[in-house]
């Protein structure tokens, strides 16, 4: 296997432990927090069946947290096996966000033992308090690993000089100009994906017939948080596309398949690329709209890859068929959270529609698909980099022998691993009790 196969196997596992560790991660971090609204629920109602939700939760909660854990700890391993190069010059200067995201991992999983062997043990609210300090530890965690993300994206806090890093400032590294857009991006994109996911399995359940009373409690939660996120989630887009064309304008450009520079820009809507003609083919045009997302109003000029040196520009194609669903699904989601809203405020007998019940369900997916894609956009549209500006990726792999093998490894791992949580947690469904209905069944309609 040549240097060029070891840079792509080196690539695609990493690729893939992240796709599988960012899906654990989010709902591992976003549960308690829906976990903490069932039990102060059950704590200021006395309702039995908001304590069901809140034990079956945190079974579910501790299940991502260890297999959060365990994908977690594989890509440290990975970041200094396959990437040393990147680690010998990033490591001293990005390093805070993950020494402080250790930290945080230690209270989250302190916080989680004493949830989860605290019942009839601590005071009711001391109890309740630690099941949150789950969430926010969680919180946390995932928005000091963003932070790291964020400086590769825009690094900051040295000084390069003669291939020499200079001058290091972990704070300044830490904060740099990219992580608020990132990590705000990133935490509302998890409710999102996490509640519509655990809004639709109980939708599902609902359509069954099963446990309609718990099953029906559960959702709710579940789907005021994920419609809330969706909701949002385009105005924190927004802040996040003003902030990438300013510091990335050629990511902007791959995204968009702007090949020239345009002034006025058109936002191109669907379509696909031709890197070769650099022309968009089967797409739709929106006159002067890019423009306007990017820089505020609807005739200043988008820098296109034609502006861009031809060794440095990222590819287009995955780019922008990433972004095109990630928008699509976020779009999707809007119109299923705005039905839903629309379902409370005003048409309170859509609340038991099976046709509503089935958006959800259907939507279980959107929101995770959206986030693979969304960091897809962000990892491939800043290529050729991996510390964008500074350090090319290709110069940062390690051209580790068998490397092909160990990807083949992973994947199986990841796989079986996932296979080990749907059984756990389908597993976890089906012992929901019939005593959980503590309420009659309600006919959908």
């Amino acid at each position: 296997m040549d240097v060029m196969d070891d840079f792509l196997a080196a690539r695609s596992q990493m690729a893939l432990s992240l796709g599988f560790h960012i899906v654990y991660s989010c709902i591992g971090m976003v549960m308690p927090f829906f976990m903490a609204v069932a039990h102060f629920r059950w704590l200021t109602t006395g309702e039995a069946v908001y304590k069901n939700v809140t034990r079956a939760w945190s079974k579910g909660v501790a299940i991502f947290f260890v297999t959060g854990a365990v994908s977690g700890t594989v890509l440290s391993f990975e970041l200094g096996l396959l990437w040393p190069k990147f680690m010998l010059h990033a490591g001293p200067i990005f390093g805070m966000p993950f020494s402080l995201e250790g930290t945080a991992f230690f209270i989250e999983a302190i916080a989680l033992g004493f949830f989860l062997y605290g019942w009839e043990r601590f005071h009711p609210w001391f109890h309740w308090f630690t099941g949150l300090v789950v969430g926010i530890s969680g919180l946390v965690s995932g928005i000091l690993v963003v932070a790291a993300n964020a400086w590769m994206n825009s690094p900051a806090g040295f000084d390069f000089v003669n291939g020499q890093y200079l001058n290091v400032d972990p704070i300044k590294a830490m904060f740099n100009a990219a992580w608020l857009s990132q990590a705000l991006h990133m935490c509302i994109a998890a409710f999102a994906a996490t509640g519509f996911a655990v809004a639709g399995i109980h939708a599902l359940m609902l359509l069954k017939g099963r446990n309609v009373a718990f099953h029906r409690h559960a959702f709710t939660i579940a789907a005021v948080f994920g419609a809330l996120a969706a909701l949002v989630q385009p105005l924190s887009g927004d802040f996040s596309a003003k902030d990438v064309a300013r510091r990335q304008p050629a990511k902007l450009a791959a995204m968009e398949a702007l090949f020239h520079t345009e002034k006025p820009a058109a936002l191109v809507l669907g379509g696909l690329p031709d890197e070769q003609t650099q022309r968009v083919n089967y797409a739709v045009r929106i006159p002067g709209l890019l423009s306007f997302l990017a820089h505020g109003n609807f005739s200043q000029e988008v820098q296109g890859l034609d502006r861009v040196p031809a060794a440095d520009r990222p590819p287009v194609l995955v780019p922008h068929l990433a972004f095109q669903l990630m928008v699509g699904l976020g779009t999707f989601m809007m119109g299923v959270a705005a039905l839903f809203f629309l379902a409370l405020w005003r048409r309170k007998a859509w609340l038991q529609s099976r046709w509503l019940l089935r958006l959800f369900a259907a939507a279980t997916p959107a929101g995770f698909l959206a986030v693979e894609a969304g960091w897809t956009v962000t990892e491939v549209g800043r290529q050729p980099w991996i510390i964008n500006g500074v350090l090319r990726t290709a110069d940062a792999v390690t051209p580790m022998p068998g490397i092909a093998y160990s990807f083949y490894l992973f994947s199986a791992v990841y796989v079986s691993l996932s296979c080990v949580v749907v059984f756990l947690l389908s597993r976890q469904i089906r012992m929901v009790p019939a005593l959980y209905d503590v309420a009659p069944p309600t006919a959908l309609a």
